[in-house]
């Protein structure tokens, strides 16, 4: 049945060969003293937590689902959920790369983005309920008050509370603009909000003893639209000025959703009834703090699609070399068996490298965005600071998009790998389908993820920040254009990076003459640059691990991993082609469609 096991080489290959993280983290004061091997004996032990207390939740708590007791609004996870959560604690995960003033460890966030890449192999469902509360964690970390911060964070650090965002209403998702919940001021300096929200994962469970709400509402006199939300924190249970708890508060979970997937999370309906919150930040003011929680959960929505990308390749390539279906076309392959495995299949090897190459290509670019933050929070040289950031921004909606489509492709081909077994529930394949196709729609679809990518971090300051990016293509294929060795993977690289500039201008020129433009090439555009990203990372790959032979290293890890990017530069990356003729096809065949649309 299912298996996991941890990709560590992987990982390690990438934090150590290819990114030189702990070179990188020297120059910061916080993480001067990490070592790789503490960065790689967390992981083995993040690893074996992984495997052995949530991945063996993960088809149970599909399964099961989670249980809402209508009198009290209670919501009860599948078995085993608490005791893994109450493991997790114990074992002090959830502070791992926390702030050590508030009980965290202080590791680096690239050591946190692994583990949970692993977490979310094991088990996307359970790995929700921490992982929204480290992004409360976050958003109380850079715009709380002193008052809040001490409240608060030593509960979320702990794990002992868990957290959660509080966004959409039923009327309105991505267009925060229209939410109507309301906040009113009261003699004490608390607000009492009054709406409803739905969609809110790990909304309601007793996992914990509290639950820390960040919910958006309005103030009486807030001005219409965006730039009249403000963000406050509503506890399950107020909280006294000591830290204890206190009473109920008037926050509820009126009903759960019956979703595709992620059964095992509690995706919400809260009802808000007089209850009592403390606001964030300044009046009107709200969405930019909980941008920082919505950026960290972009990015963890990337995650989540990566670890199921690798758990379906690792499932379906075992499959593959243990089922045998005909016989290879060139020619009898297992000659002690009736039929050869179906790895010898072409397509079978199509459908498998896919999944490998999205898997890795996608773990390299999620490791580097990562440290970007690291480099953006910590570096002592404020130019660094601000390129960290202004890349990691305009990177996010691509780990986004592009991460969570190539989940879609990926699972749904692995699960093509198992034929009809694929189909039925006890092989775990169709859960994995299920559980990824929910990461292309939540934390703003990859629409929005591709018009925000266009038209706001590209085309809103003239490409300044591509440019940045593109710099640290150039600088590779300088420093390999004439090595003929790389040429299968400096040459298409290269080209894509030179049309890139001239594609992105013609966008830009049609929609300053007709916004539209911009809204018909932008989910094309966003692949387009996914693909210019992760060949940037493939040939970096391809580049350490030629180098590894070079020197004579007969670990098979390198040749694989030289055959695993020619097979993307062979056959994913060329798509990029299409992808830019239908983005230069314009609104039209879109927008005058009246008739066929009637």
């Amino acid at each position: 049945m299912p298996q996991y096991n941890p990709p560590l080489r992987d990982m390690q290959f990438i934090l150590h060969e290819v990114l030189k993280v702990t070179d990188e983290l020297k120059v910061l004061p916080r993480h001067a003293d990490i070592d790789a091997d503490t960065i790689n004996a967390v992981l083995e032990e993040g690893g074996k937590f992984a495997v052995e207390v949530t991945f063996p939740l993960n088809i149970s708590g599909d399964e099961e689902g989670c249980t809402l007791d209508r009198t009290t609004h209670e919501v009860t996870p599948p078995k085993g959920f608490k005791q893994a959560y109450a493991q997790f604690v114990e074992g002090g995960w959830a502070a791992l790369s926390c702030d050590p003033e508030y009980g965290g460890q202080g590791l680096p966030f690239v050591v946190n983005q692994c583990f949970y890449e692993m977490l979310n192999s094991a088990n996307q469902a359970w790995t929700m309920y921490p992982g929204l509360s480290h992004g409360a964690y976050e958003a109380l970390h850079a715009h709380g008050t002193d008052a809040q911060k001490k409240l608060y964070l030593p509960k979320l650090v702990s794990g002992e509370w868990t957290g959660t965002m509080c966004l959409t209403e039923p009327h309105c998702g991505t267009d925060l603009g229209m939410l109507r919940t309301k906040a009113e001021p009261q003699a004490d300096g608390t607000f009492k909000l009054t709406g409803n929200k739905i969609f809110i994962s790990a909304g309601e469970h007793d996992m914990t003893s509290n639950i820390l709400h960040l919910v958006l509402a309005r103030l009486p006199d807030a001005p219409q639209g965006s730039k009249g939300i403000s963000l406050f924190i509503v506890p399950k249970f107020n909280v006294n000025e000591d830290g204890s708890i206190g009473m109920r508060n008037g926050i509820y979970c009126g009903g759960l959703e019956h979703k595709m997937g992620i059964h095992g999370n509690a995706t919400a309906q809260i009802v808000l009834e007089s209850a009592v919150g403390t606001m964030v930040g300044a009046p009107n003011k709200g969405l930019a703090a909980m941008f920082v929680m919505m950026n960290a959960a972009r990015l963890g929505v990337g995650n989540q699609s990566l670890g199921l990308t690798e758990v379906a390749y690792q499932n379906a390539l075992a499959y593959a070399r243990d089922r045998i279906q005909m016989r290879s076309l060139s020619g009898v392959k297992a000659k002690d068996k009736p039929a050869d495995p179906i790895i010898v299949h072409p397509d079978v090897r199509k459908m498998l490298l896919t999944a490998k190459a999205y898997a890795e290509g996608g773990r390299a670019l999620a490791i580097y965005c990562t440290l970007l933050l690291d480099k953006e929070l910590y570096h002592p040289d404020e130019k660094v600071r601000k390129d960290s950031g202004e890349i990691v921004a305009l990177l996010t909606p691509i780990v986004k998009a592009f991460l969570t489509d190539n989940g879609h492709i990926a699972t749904n081909a692995c699960m093509q790998v198992f034929g009809g077994h694929g189909y039925v529930k006890e092989w775990g394949m169709e859960q994995l389908v299920r559980d990824n196709r929910i990461n292309m729609i939540y934390e703003g679809t990859n629409t929005i993820q591709s018009l925000d990518l266009l038209g706001r971090k590209i085309l809103g300051n003239n490409g300044a920040t591509l440019k940045k990016f593109g710099k640290l293509i150039g600088a590779l294929i300088a420093e390999e254009g004439v090595n003929e060795k790389m040429a299968e993977f400096i040459n298409p690289l290269a080209y894509l990076a030179d049309q890139m500039t001239k594609f992105t201008t013609e966008l830009g020129f049609k929609g300053f003459q007709n916004p539209d433009e911009v809204g018909a090439a932008a989910v094309d555009y966003l692949r387009v640059a996914g693909h210019l990203v992760f060949g940037y990372f493939w040939a970096r790959m391809a580049q350490t691990a030629l180098r590894e032979i070079a020197a004579g290293n007969a670990d098979l890890f390198y040749l694989g991993k030289v055959q695993t990017a020619r097979f993307y530069f062979a056959k994913l990356f060329p798509e990029t082609a299409t992808l830019m003729r239908t983005a230069r096809s314009g609104s039209r065949a879109l927008m005058d469609t009246d008739a066929a649309l009637a």
